[in-house]
């Protein structure tokens, strides 16, 4: 609850944030009439909107489990990030419209030093914001924040073309500059609101997370115990900022129920240690069968009926199969 708490605080800084620079953007453009600064000012305005729907979003998802939602809410991120991938991708289209109209109905630009000015501030903001959001999501496993700071850092570097097309307006007086860049930004700015709009998806349908898997088993490899003679059917669920976790482990079939339960506390404090408090593991212990004497390089074993042969290395697709391992796999 704690990490749910700090994600939700930080929210309400970039909600603050967002009707700062969106204001700011808007003189801007007041001042100027460029549709490079409206292309800004219009992705201002989805920031507004994004961050306060993830504001609510987070909000949601801090709330307390109960008897309805007994995974918690965690799930309100994804869609917080759905409609934010949504509403970037608007903003793309509505600035393609805006730059080619300005091309056919061209209309005088004014006051560029001063747009140039306003427009710089609110990039650096921007990038800051966006890298705090960035840095706390992936340690608390926020999507929101994630995608939300990613949607910050895409605006600066979207500002920064401004900026520069602004400054060759300005050399140039070439204003036809002003839509052709235009409409180049709003072809990122419409991929940007894809990959959001796609990892959510891929969140709500509890697609595998690649990365995570790999991570995970670079780090089982690497700490391996000897009475940790299996791993399989491991599965991993994000709901917010918390990941649901559960796994089949093989241990010697001689160990009690305390022994048993000792290797799978084990097992639990090393991946919270790697991934947080925010984990969930649920551990099936499995004893070992005669079968896994030949992958088994457990010392001095008084019960071996089969002679060490090798060790299955765990990979993303063995680990993930409902099946024990053996040496032909």
């Amino acid at each position: 609850m704690h990490t749910a708490r700090a994600n939700l605080q930080l929210q309400k800084t970039v909600a603050v944030i967002a009707v700062a620079l969106f204001m700011i953007k808007v003189i801007a453009w007041y001042l100027t009439r460029s549709v490079l600064v409206l292309t800004d000012a219009l992705e201002s305005t989805v920031n507004v909107v994004a961050g306060f729907i993830g504001l609510f979003s987070l909000y949601i998802a801090a709330r307390p489990r109960d008897a309805n939602h007994p995974y918690g809410h965690g799930k309100a991120e994804f869609l917080s990030a759905a409609i934010e991938g949504s509403l970037i991708t608007i903003a793309g289209f509505v600035i393609i419209y805006e730059a080619v109209y300005s091309l056919i109905y061209p209309h005088r630009l004014k006051q560029l030093d001063y747009g140039i000015i306003l427009i710089s501030v609110t990039a650096v903001i921007n990038y800051i914001t966006g890298y705090y959001c960035i840095k706390t999501g992936k340690k608390n496993n926020s999507l929101a924040l994630i995608a939300g700071g990613k949607h910050l850092q895409t605006d600066t570097w979207s500002t920064l073309g401004i900026i520069i097309g602004l400054v060759l307006i300005q050399l140039t007086g070439l204003q036809w500059i002003d839509s052709a860049i235009a409409i180049g930004l709003a072809g990122f700015i419409i991929y940007t609101g894809y990959r959001i709009a796609r990892s959510s998806v891929a969140g709500i349908m509890d697609e595998a997370d690649k990365a995570l898997l790999q991570k995970m088993v670079e780090l089982l490899n690497a700490n391996r115990q000897p009475n940790w003679i299996d791993l399989h059917n491991l599965r991993i669920i994000k709901y917010g900022n918390v990941l649901h976790m559960d796994c089949h482990l093989t241990v010697p079939w001689y160990l009690n129920v305390k022994e048993a339960h000792a290797e799978i506390d084990s097992l639990s404090a090393l991946i919270k240690k790697a991934f947080g408090e925010s984990v969930e593991l649920f551990v099936h212990a499995d004893a070992c069968l005669a079968s896994s004497c030949t992958i088994c390089n457990k010392p001095d074993c008084r019960v071996r009926l089969h002679a060490f042969e090798k060790r299955v290395e765990w990979t993303i697709d063995n680990i993930s199969r409902n099946t024990r391992h053996t040496n032909e796999y």
